[in-house]
């Protein structure tokens, strides 16, 4: 394993969230911090309690697993893509490092901006309202096993486009409509039963729902469902990545 390799891309990635800290980091937290108060004060007046957690608690899981994903993603294939729209890519491609090593550098650099920044927008959620985590262990195994898969995901996504617009098509289309319809801001069982079998079809009820039962005990479904799917979905990136750079796509013209 070549170490100095995986630690000059990561070093390299991390230095550019360090040069643009108003943007990697202050403008998310501002952003989860808006949501929570227009969230928490708007409907919190009206919706007291949910599952007998007050509702302005209730919302802080969802409000880090949005950030959490949303910038995996963002971090991760923006990492990937500016060397490929620079033409860069080549000198890695041709250096001495595996393409393990390369993928470590890249979403290990993602992964860890995506849990810093999660667990800022945790401390700040502690300053509007008690928070009490049941199961930090769990909550922290969840943390990075997302902020892992979807940078994964957004590696994915970096080698796939080839404009820039492709880059932001994924995130903005799929990814942030499937968070909010995912029980962010609310409970799948509030739901009619009819659309409660249709959300189940979207695989971040789950990992919302693993991330919220760490803290409260309770979830939509259960924890070990919501565990299975998050490695599932990992394993699923992993061998596409593993896929692209046995074959090429997209890498080699």
């Amino acid at each position: 394993m070549n170490y100095r390799a995986i630690r000059a891309i990561y070093l390299f990635e991390m230095a550019r969230t360090w040069r643009t800290l108003l943007q990697s980091i202050v403008s998310p937290v501002v952003s989860t911090s808006l949501y929570f108060v227009v969230f928490g004060a708007a409907i919190g007046s009206r919706i007291t309690e949910v599952e007998g957690v007050s509702y302005g608690t209730f919302i802080v899981p969802g409000l880090v697993m949005l950030s959490v994903l949303t910038q995996s993603i963002a971090n991760a294939s923006f990492g990937i893509y500016f060397p490929k729209f620079a033409g860069t890519i080549y000198e890695i491609l041709s250096a001495p490092i595996s393409y393990l090593e390369i993928v470590i550098g890249y979403v290990g650099a993602a992964a860890t901006k995506s849990i810093i920044l999660g667990l800022i927008i945790l401390a700040t959620a502690g300053l509007f309202v008690p928070l009490h985590i049941q199961h930090p262990i769990w909550m922290l195994t969840f943390l990075v096993l997302t902020a892992v898969t979807f940078s994964l995901f957004g590696f994915i996504i970096g080698i796939w486009a080839d404009g820039f617009e492709k880059l932001q098509m994924i995130p903005m289309l799929v990814v942030t409509p499937l968070t909010f319809l995912g029980g962010s801001f609310y409970s799948v069982n509030m739901l009619p039963s009819g659309w409660r079998t249709i959300t189940l079809f979207n695989p971040v009820v789950y990992l919302i729902s693993g991330f919220r039962w760490s803290f409260f005990e309770i979830a939509d479904v259960n924890v070990a469902v919501s565990f299975g799917m998050t490695i599932g979905f990992l394993v699923i990136c992993m061998v596409i990545v593993a896929w692209i750079f046995r074959t090429g796509y997209r890498l080699k013209n």
